[in-house]
């Protein structure tokens, strides 16, 4: 009888002790822990209020009752948008994302050896485009998946990395059905702003496995009354600033210089991915 009443009591005494440990291991295997309950907080939220029903509209005569619809899904990504940390450091960017302070974030972030980083549900809005432009959309962050590579932005990217990003790639192309045309840099939706990914990305690559497209090799002579500017409107560049769409579409495609200047052969380039998009 004692012996039942003292192991009744070690487990009183113990319970608690071990579930502490647990809590202090978790946290000690895993240092973003704590900004994960963050995240699981935060999206708590969103469920509660997705699976609220809509409330009477207060908007002109008020329903008799609520009614929510039984024909719905989730939005889904049109658009894979590319970027380049420029942090110098895979753990350093993982540090910006989990920062309140930073205002940005990404859906996945892939290392240079290879490690990819699913940071946030593909159907949650990361905020990566910021004040962005592509064809009519303004608002890029509502359509798209960013993917943030390891880079320092003067370097070439390992093939490791690219091999993870070809895999991620094929599985939002497949899941989301994205065409091959809205696979994009961060240069190409802001061009006054920002200049990634760099010059070094494998941007021909990618569009042999259709993601983004490519020129052809062999171009038509480009028409009397061809219009650079109007051309670079039908690919989705924003003209405001033609000579910064310019220079975006160059690092893009040429990746040899991003200069303003728009010789017969950048011409026929552009030509000929106009009938592409």
């Amino acid at each position: 009888m004692t012996k039942g009443i003292d192991v009744k009591l070690m487990r009183k005494q113990f319970v608690p002790i071990l579930s502490a440990f647990a809590i202090i291991y978790s946290c000690s295997s895993n240092p973003y822990a704590p900004t994960n309950k963050e995240y699981k907080k935060q999206a708590k939220v969103f469920v509660k209020s997705l699976t609220d029903i809509p409330p009477v509209s207060e908007i002109g005569k008020p329903a008799q009752y609520p009614v929510g619809t039984v024909n719905f899904n989730l939005r889904k990504p049109n658009y894979v948008i590319i970027h380049h940390t420029a942090q110098g450091a895979c753990e350093k960017t993982l540090s910006t994302f989990i920062n309140k302070k930073s205002q940005v974030s990404a859906h996945y972030v892939v290392c240079k050896d290879g490690t990819v980083h699913h940071m946030l549900n593909d159907y949650l809005r990361a905020w990566h485009g910021g004040v962005a432009k592509w064809g009519t959309l303004s608002d890029i962050n509502s359509v798209s998946i960013g993917i943030e590579l390891d880079n320092n932005g003067n370097e070439e990217f390992p093939e490791e990395q690219i091999k993870s990003l070809t895999l991620l790639l094929s599985k939002l192309k497949k899941d989301y059905n994205i065409p091959s045309s809205n696979f994009i840099g961060h240069s190409d939706i802001a061009p006054l702003r920002k200049v990634d990914p760099n010059a070094f990305f494998p941007w021909k690559k990618l569009s042999e496995y259709g993601f983004g497209n490519w020129p052809d090799a062999i171009l038509d002579s480009v028409p009397d009354n061809f219009n650079s500017v109007q051309a670079l409107r039908i690919i989705g560049y924003d003209t405001k600033d033609s000579l910064a769409a310019i220079k975006a579409f160059k690092l893009h495609f040429l990746q040899k210089n991003n200069d303003s200047y728009l010789d017969d052969s950048t011409k026929m380039i552009l030509n000929n991915l106009i009938k592409k998009y």
